[in-house]
């Protein structure tokens, strides 16, 4: 999950063989040529073994990762909240991930009854893990969406009913914790004094991430928005946007647009999320055509995000992307297709699923970055979700 990491290091990609884009029809097809060819089967094959991982992973008590499998670089986690969020975003990703997968078998429906008590028994003590970090608010998108699907694949109604009001409380816990500036951050970086809201870096993509599930959980649950919150949020994602529809990586680096991490292959994936976010709200300028651009570009100069996967280091290596924004990119490429005609999506899903299903682990997981032992379920989770939208876009 992006910008659930960071660590002390400053923010810190040569596509090897994969350069250039125009149209779906003309774009350098190096990135699909030497896939293997994609069919629902093959798609329904992959989705089954990461369902498999994600059953054998779970945890006991039904969530999804744990503070285990440190390295020398540690991310900077205040104990114990930051791994509280890091929990329960990993787990709403799993979560949303096998609902989506459409995977029926016993065990699987097991394992979702199992984190759906998981989920109504610790998503609503979710907070921040103290004045530095807003981690928290990856917990309240995902568990919103993973509350979404849990309220669609029920039929009691008070379970359903339940879902809601849960879903609801996660809106107005995460409307807590928006920055000054308008929209979410992850970093608080004045530390000399306290501040009811957060005083950090506002991020433009942990923005979108928000509003997304907002507007998600609106459509599907009936959830209750505030517009004062999301007009202001939507604001910070345009006044990080750049002319090219490439996003600055925060507040702070609004005022560089010729900085690395800002140019358009740094932007890759927030440009993903932040358009769709834009889009799905209303708001004027993401037109198809710019959908297209962007899917386009993401496709041809994937290798920019690739290079960075499963680096230990994050922001270390050109366009200071980090490992965490691979699979990001790859769920939130979806979020941004899904709003073009129908007829216009499957060409999209098709070369996205090849590329998905060349990334799968031996074990049968995804993973872009070593976030201790959540790095697996939340890849995993974004994988599967990513799946499912091609399989029915196709």
């Amino acid at each position: 999950m992006p910008s659930l990491i960071q660590n002390t290091i400053p923010l810190g990609i040569i596509s090897l063989g994969i350069i250039g884009f125009s149209s779906i029809g003309h774009a350098d097809e190096t990135v699909v040529k030497n896939l293997p060819p994609t069919t629902p089967e093959a798609i329904t094959a992959t989705i089954s073994r990461g369902v498999d991982f994600l059953v054998d992973d779970q945890n006991k008590n039904g969530s999804w990762g744990s503070a285990t499998r440190t390295k020398d670089i540690n991310i900077y986690a205040p104990l114990p909240g930051a791994h509280d969020a890091y929990r329960a975003g990993a787990t709403g990703l799993a979560l949303s991930g096998l609902i989506d997968s459409g995977d029926t078998r016993p065990e699987t429906n097991a394992a979702i009854a199992k984190c759906a008590a998981w989920s109504v028994e610790y998503l609503p003590k979710l907070r921040r893990a103290d004045q530095t970090t807003t981690y928290n608010i990856w917990g309240h998108a995902y568990g919103l969406r993973s509350l979404v699907r849990l309220h669609d694949r029920e039929t009691d109604p008070e379970k359903k009913a339940l879902y809601k009001t849960l879903g609801q409380e996660q809106v107005d816990l995460v409307n807590r914790f928006e920055d000054i500036n308008g929209g979410w951050g992850y970093l608080d970086v004045f530390d000399d004094f306290t501040s009811q809201r957060p005083t950090g870096i506002t991020t433009s993509f942990s923005s979108a991430t928000v509003l997304l599930a907002m507007l998600e959980g609106r459509e599907k649950l009936g959830i209750k928005l505030n517009e004062k919150i999301v007009n202001t949020s939507l604001d910070s994602i345009k006044r990080q946007q750049f002319p090219d529809k490439s996003y600055a990586y925060s507040h702070l680096h609004r005022m560089r647009p010729r900085a690395d991490i800002n140019r358009p292959a740094g932007s890759l994936a927030r440009s993903q999320a932040c358009n769709a976010a834009l889009r799905g709200f209303d708001r004027e300028g993401i037109t198809d055509e710019v959908i297209i651009e962007w899917a386009d570009r993401f496709l041809a100069r994937e290798g920019w995000l690739s290079i960075a996967r499963k680096r230990p280091r994050p922001h270390d290596i050109h366009f200071k992307i980090s490992g965490y924004f691979y699979y990001y990119g790859i769920y939130y490429f979806t979020e941004s297709v899904r709003l073009l005609p129908p007829d216009e999506q499957k060409p999209y899903a098709e070369r996205l699923a090849a590329l998905i299903i060349s990334k799968q682990e031996k074990d049968g997981s995804w993973w872009d970055y070593p976030l201790y032992d959540y790095h697996q379920p939340y890849g995993t989770g974004y994988c599967l979700m990513a799946l499912a939208w091609c399989k029915s876009a196709m």
